[in-house]
């Protein structure tokens, strides 16, 4: 068996391996341009050499771990925040890192993490491309908005009516301003098409999932958002408790406190940005929707203020469906805000 661990950079990779068998051990750099990487896997294949290789989680990669899959290698990926505090000197370079993770993958101490499916990485790209192509959609409405309200045509919802954008087109605008006009709506034409195309496949992918229909029987909770959290949180058995699903997804505030002192800052916003946009947007959902959502959001904002109330009902949120989730039950007003709310139960999966 030979050990590898491997700092990983798009366009190189710097190793250092061992060799259990015999104690040989080495370092080096393989470029990725040149297939000299992908080539020196493939010899150890050849050679019938069997290997572990560990790198931190980085983007880019998965060219190379489809590699090592086909190869039958075993691939670890390590949590990069663990990794860095494991490192004892203050120099670093890429080759002191490759060294660092052969060390932690000697010693049993690599901080290995839950590594998804392709199918499950697929699906997310899905949701992304869904997510990213709304936003633009939304940039576009917003310059056409922009171009009404310069005219005093402050239309806001209705611009987007059939009457109102017959009257964005009949605005006599200059020569440019046309020309931007005519450009912006034929992108949005273009858009809407293809995010209901998008949202439609999400629909179907959430309808097979029976934990995703689990999920969706809550107030406020779509075939996205539930789809979304079933994909990123993979299993609820990766977690002990709800609050470590809040942590997660980067849903609990910072915390820099010493000395005694607590002092708690904005939210973390580490994990799934995502997910973290699509909590917050269902429990704001289930907020207009929900009696006691309603209630709940209206005194966590008179206390503090609409963000702060809005980012903790998405976190709450976050908690119920992990619940339902584990405990395999629907949605129940019985549920609602009571002492025993969100805890592990028996039965017919009542929280």
């Amino acid at each position: 068996m030979m050990i590898i661990g491997v700092d990983y950079h798009p366009s190189f990779q710097e190793i250092a391996f061992l060799v259990e068998e015999t104690g040989e051990c080495d370092e080096g750099s393989l470029k990725h341009s040149n297939g000299e990487a992908e080539k020196f896997y493939r010899d150890l294949k050849a050679r019938g050499i069997s290997a572990r290789v560990g790198m931190e989680t980085t983007g880019y990669s998965r060219w190379f771990e489809r590699l090592l899959a086909e190869l039958g290698f075993e691939v670890w990926i390590g949590d990069a925040a663990e990794i860095k505090t494991r490192r004892a000197k203050k120099k670093k370079t890429d080759r002191e890192d490759a060294r660092l993770l052969l060390k932690l993958l000697l010693e049993d101490l690599f901080p290995r993490i839950w590594v998804p499916s392709p199918e499950n990485r697929d699906l997310r790209q899905l949701l992304w491309h869904r997510h990213r192509l709304v936003q633009m959609r939304t940039r576009i409405m917003n310059q056409l908005q922009a171009l009404a309200m310069n005219e005093n045509r402050c239309w806001k919802g209705k611009l987007w009516s059939e009457r109102g954008r017959a009257e964005l087109e009949k605005l006599p605008l200059a020569f440019w301003a046309s020309h931007r006009r005519q450009g912006l709506l034929e992108l949005l034409d273009r858009m809407n098409p293809a995010i209901d195309e998008l949202t439609a496949a999400a629909e179907r992918e959430a309808k097979k999932r029976p934990e995703a229909v689990r999920l969706m029987t809550h107030p406020g909770v779509g075939p996205l958002t539930a789809l979304a959290f079933v994909l990123i949180i993979g299993t609820p058995e990766r977690f002990g408790c709800a609050k470590q699903i809040c942590n997660y997804v980067g849903l609990i505030p910072s915390e820099d406190s010493s000395g005694g002192r607590q002092r708690l800052g904005h939210i973390s916003k580490q994990g799934s940005s995502l997910l973290r946009f699509l909590l917050v947007e269902a429990a704001q959902a289930a907020v207009r929707c929900n009696a006691d959502w309603r209630r709940r959001y209206r005194h966590l904002a008179m206390r503090r203020q609409r963000n702060i109330a809005k980012v903790a009902m998405g976190r709450r949120l976050g908690a119920r469906l992990y619940w339902m989730w584990r405990n395999g039950c629907e949605y129940s007003p019985s549920l609602e805000f009571g002492s025993h709310a969100g805890k592990l139960g028996t039965g017919n999966g009542g929280q």
